[in-house]
């Protein structure tokens, strides 16, 4: 489907000139974030070169090229013939987004939290099988070994991953998870199989949060319930809290949970 042209960003404009101006002293990085304008524009999230080249005004052969450079740092992704925006932009909006007065407040949050103070706390974004780390409160030193921000986890192996797979639908599961995958594990608790993986999910939209044990870390515990998202097409995010499974109690999980449910609602969706 072509990029939709009801609103063309100040980058499009200069990509749409071939020659050199002095508005743009890198007109070869205007055109790319021309590109990726365009893409972000999208209704379907995808554009061909065709497309690209026609809405931005210039050679194929020249978008071709541009293209090539965002594929290969991440900026871009390839799909066929189509591209779509990359993963590296998640990574760097974490970065930007660890500076916004959104997530400044979902530090504050913690700190004045009764429990979630003294543990560790983390959002992420759900990317497919896998989840990206957007933030990380640090409240108990013993469990830093965790993932940080920018990691990449396989939503099978964490409890926020969990948390986000069981609110998809019942198809994207069984599209994801066929029974007889093979999925990765970290330790001899991780979850192996989409089959059991499935049986999981069940549990967790029961029982409304997820619960990881030893599932990636031996020693640790996780518990994550996902954010409220506003609008049908805002982004999958959640939040999580590790502990030491040695000093977990039953009292704890409680107080846990209710705190990350009511963090969960005050953020609501800091990337909208």
């Amino acid at each position: 489907m072509a990029p939709s042209k009801s609103a063309v960003t100040p980058a499009v404009e200069r990509a749409r000139d071939e020659s050199p101006s002095p508005s743009s002293p890198a007109p070869a990085v205007t055109r790319a974030a021309a590109v990726l304008d365009v893409l972000a524009s999208s209704p379907s999230g995808r554009a061909t070169l065709s497309d690209l080249a026609r809405e931005l005004g210039i050679p194929k052969s020249s978008t071709s090229n541009i293209l090539q450079a965002l594929e290969d740092t991440g900026l871009v992704a390839r799909d066929g013939g189509d591209f779509s925006l990359g993963r590296k932009l998640v990574e760097l909006g974490a970065s930007y987004l660890s500076r916004r007065d959104e997530i400044r407040e979902f530090y504050q949050f913690c700190a004045q939290a009764p429990t979630l103070a003294h543990e560790t706390v983390r959002i992420a974004l759900l990317d497919g099988d896998h989840v990206i780390y957007l933030a990380r409160y640090e409240g108990h030193p013993a469990v830093r070994l965790t993932s940080t921000i920018g990691d990449k986890m396989p939503a099978s192996l964490c409890g926020v991953g969990k948390a986000l797979v069981a609110r998809l639908h019942e198809h994207d599961w069984e599209e994801m998870y066929p029974d007889d995958a093979e999925l990765p594990t970290l330790t001899p608790y991780s979850i192996a199989t989409g089959k059991a993986f499935k049986a999981e999910l069940r549990r967790i939209k029961e029982q409304g949060y997820a619960f990881e044990d030893e599932e990636s870390t031996i020693g640790v515990v996780c518990l994550a319930v996902p954010v409220p998202t506003r609008g049908a097409h805002g982004p999958n995010l959640g939040v999580s809290v590790t502990a030491l499974k040695a000093t977990f109690t039953e009292g704890q999980k409680t107080s846990m949970i209710a705190e990350l449910k009511e963090l969960a609602r005050a953020l609501g969706n800091p990337m909208g």
